[in-house]
């Protein structure tokens, strides 16, 4: 009992340092406006400055308005292809599930900076089609364009996986009883898929408010003014403005949240099963002389939101000079080849990211392991604030998460703190990722009978040992996958790299960004191109080994 207890107050522990400190000092900021200066006086007196005044209302605006226009295209894109999908014999089924994992992995504003080399004047569109679609790209309609071509398979996944689970049996017996296939689908089918629907379209929106890389690469030319951006410049730009940063990340904290608690009560409770005994086996209907427009219909989505992004991608990172077009004589490995030499500034920030991602995976998988075992059944003392902190991250900004750990460390009263070094960019990655091996660990202790351990235990086993010889090797799958996932995400998270990065320290996605600054293309999107090849390996990689774990 003795090392359950002392399990659990480690965990606490590491996750009061991982989370509720960062947390706790971006509310002790916004309510102490001079907390930096080490005082206490004249607490609220930012929020009137602050709150009141009408640019935030305007990046109030301006953030929901993105969140809900990405949310309808997710809609617009996802729901019909899921219905298809869930529904029907899709011809190459499987394929377009693979195809359509890509554009949500792709890091976000590796997407935004490929479309500004596709579409904008002179660009790769215009040098093979002969027009340019800029005045698109660069405007609020083209944000949230690109956004939602991003995030749609969210809305896929998860309608196609929901209308499979009930399939058309049920729409058929209304068939027989003289509904349309239309009526049929809107009255039975589409009602049972609603809370599926209705879940993916607040993660969608969730998802929007919180990117910072698609705003911050089209934003400022497109109008689009984001909670975001405007609080990474809060903090970039001279005068530092800590307690207007820190107020504006509690909105867009409370947006976060709000939308998360909207989708967890959407999906408690929401459950079906069949009352008929052994479950029918469901088979998906035939499209029949559709087959073949549901085909291209498939095949355009995925050439406009996978093939066209990753082809621009990569025609920079094969071109010499990007303004010398699309030519056989412009064509070069020389920026592949500068990625790998130990003397320059891409293998300094490629060794840099795969050390902190490897870092942050080991990390995060034990406190994630620990954190679930603790929850899962132990009953230890203090399980609800254990089970509530490892799963705040999934609702909380990356931009918010750098802002309170800049808050936090940057203190004069520690003896000793990891701002300044690679240790900050180790506490962000491990605060964000989290939730990854807690959810999947979770997932593999539910399927684990209590009577393991209770063994174990009677033949003398500690609760350490217990989860050494017992716990460990039957998740072992399961979280091998979740580290698997955190190294891919950790090796090119982008806003907590930007705001807590060490002066000289530069990471993966430091880098592509800084390049496409200063007009360094080609080897940014070079950087891009092996970034992107290793987060998908691994995600990849992830999703087979959780398949393969015995259920």
């Amino acid at each position: 009992m003795k090392s359950l207890y002392l399990l659990a107050a480690a965990t606490l522990a590491a996750l009061g340092v991982l989370v509720a400190l960062p947390m706790s000092f971006v509310g002790l900021q916004a309510i102490f406006p001079h907390l930096a200066e080490g005082s206490l006086r004249n607490p609220f007196g930012a929020w009137s400055a602050t709150l009141a005044n009408t640019a935030t209302l305007t990046l109030v605006a301006g953030t929901l308005k993105l969140g809900l226009g990405v949310a309808a295209v997710s809609a617009l894109i996802g729901i019909p292809l899921g219905a298809l999908r869930g529904l029907f014999q899709v011809p190459l089924a499987r394929f377009w599930d693979a195809v359509f994992l890509v554009p949500f992995l792709l890091p976000p504003y590796i997407a935004a900076l490929s479309w500004t080399m596709a579409l904008q004047p002179r660009g790769y569109l215009e040098q093979v089609a002969g027009f340019n679609l800029g005045p698109l790209l660069f405007s609020p309609s083209g944000v949230t364009l690109a956004m939602g071509l991003a995030i749609f398979p969210v809305v896929y996944f998860a309608v196609s996986r929901s209308m499979a689970a009930t399939g058309a049996r049920l729409a058929d017996v209304a068939r027989v009883f003289g509904a349309s296939p239309w009526r049929a689908f809107m009255r039975v089918t589409l009602p049972l898929a609603l809370p599926a629907i209705a879940a993916s379209l607040l993660l969608a929106f969730t998802l929007a408010i919180e990117e910072y890389g698609v705003p911050a690469a089209l934003g400022s030319q497109a109008g689009v003014a984001v909670l975001t951006t405007a609080i990474e410049r809060r903090l970039a730009d001279w005068p530092i403005d800590l307690p207007g940063a820190a107020l504006l990340s509690l909105v867009l904290v409370a947006l976060a949240l709000t939308a998360y608690a909207i989708q967890r009560a959407v999906i408690a409770g929401r459950g079906f099963e069949t009352m008929t005994g052994k479950p029918a086996p469901l088979a998906p209907g035939h499209l029949g002389a559709w087959r073949v427009p549901v085909a291209l219909l498939f095949a355009a989505v995925a050439l406009i939101a996978v093939a066209a992004p990753l082809a621009s991608m990569l025609a920079a990172a094969f071109t010499r000079h990007v303004s010398a077009g699309l030519s056989p004589g412009n064509l070069t490995l020389a920026n592949f080849a500068a990625l790998f030499d130990a003397r320059g500034e891409a293998w300094e920030a490629l060794s840099t990211s795969l050390s902190l991602a490897t870092g942050t995976a080991l990390l995060a998988g034990a406190v994630g392991l620990l954190a679930a075992w603790c929850v899962a059944g132990k009953h230890v003392p203090g399980a609800a604030i254990i089970d509530g902190l490892a799963l705040l991250p999934a609702a909380l900004p990356g931009v918010v998460v750098g802002v309170g750990l800049i808050l936090a460390w940057n203190q004069p009263f520690w003896p000793a703190t990891p701002y300044g070094t690679w240790g900050i960019l180790l506490l962000s990655y491990t605060c964000l990722l989290l939730p990854y091996p807690v959810r999947y660990v979770s997932a593999a202790l539910s399927q684990i009978g209590a009577n393991l351990e209770a063994a174990a235990r009677v033949h003398g086993a500690n609760a350490a040992q217990a989860l050494r010889r017992i716990v460990l090797p039957l998740v072992l799958p399961g979280l091998a996958a979740s580290m698997l996932m955190v190294f891919a995400v950790a090796s090119r998270e982008l806003v907590t790299s930007l705001l807590l990065a060490p002066a000289g320290v530069q990471t993966v996605s430091i880098y592509v960004w800084r390049q496409f600054e200063q007009g360094s293309v080609g080897e940014g999107m070079a950087m891009a191109a092996v970034a992107v090849g290793v987060s998908l390996t691994l995600m990849l990689a992830a999703t087979l080994i959780r398949r393969r774990q015995p259920a």
